[in-house]
């Protein structure tokens, strides 16, 4: 669960767009130089011993680590009840819309704002008639571990609940929905920073009731994850530490 580090927001991203056979793809020269469809297959990274299995979570995702990269590398697939049905199919309707080039550019623009997110590396996608697959790939997080991983190993500390609330009251305050707001998705340094990962279908929204409705689904996946864990991991005290910093920030 380790990870590795976000690199600073003060480097400028070189945003490039390249034509692919059968889609295109969108990078940062920057981080991934003269990019190619290769950087996508986990084949290329299996070969090269760069790649192991990433945490469970919305889509398929590896870890590479040549010595060099740092990367997250994700394949999307469909959740809930169309999972069985269309797998890693999404219907097309531009190229603008495309789940790799919207969380891409979604990720781009926070980290310019100074939000703790992966830094967004390359997204491609590929179609075929109707239909389209896509791929993003992120830079890791440095020693971090998922808040799930944290309730684990054992007790979280308060001040981690605290800036946990603090994290996602920054993000709503900038009206930025995470359609997944979970456990899983949100990562902790050794130091106790927090970020947000996994921004698929995320957007700005005007305020209203989905910032109440984000935390309880944040509430809800916490309740899951204590179910299968010993006594006094998570309760009322713990999420009471969350919503006050939440609040107060």
């Amino acid at each position: 669960m380790i990870a590795n580090s976000v690199s600073p927001l003060t480097e400028p991203a070189e945003v490039r767009r390249a034509p692919t056979v059968g889609g295109a793809m969108l990078y940062d020269a920057s981080r991934a130089g003269n990019a190619s469809v290769d950087l996508f297959d986990p084949g290329y990274w299996r070969t090269r011993h760069a790649a192991s299995h990433a945490r469970a979570g919305r889509g398929q995702a590896l870890y590479v680590d040549d010595g060099v990269r740092h990367w997250v590398l994700r394949h999307y697939l469909r959740g809930g009840l169309f999972a069985a049905l269309f797998g890693d199919r999404y219907f097309w309707n531009g190229e603008a819309r495309t789940r790799p080039f919207r969380e891409w550019r979604l990720l781009h623009e926070l980290r310019a704002e100074g939000l703790p997110v992966p830094v967004p590396v390359a997204a491609r996608y590929r179609k075929r008639g109707l239909i389209y697959r896509g791929d993003l790939i992120t830079e890791r997080i440095v020693a971090a571990q998922a808040l799930s991983a944290w309730l684990d190993h054992g007790p979280v500390p308060a001040q981690v609940w605290r800036a946990v609330g603090a994290c996602v009251r920054r993000f709503h305050d900038r009206g930025v929905w995470h359609a997944d707001l979970n456990a899983h998705n949100i990562v902790v340094d050794a130091q106790g920073a927090v970020s947000l990962v996994d921004f698929d279908r995320g957007r700005r929204r005007a305020p209203g009731a989905w910032r109440a409705a984000n935390l309880e689904r944040l509430r809800r996946s916490l309740d899951k994850i204590d179910r299968g864990l010993p006594r006094g991991r998570f309760g009322a005290s713990e999420w009471r530490l969350l919503v006050e910093a939440y609040g107060s920030t």
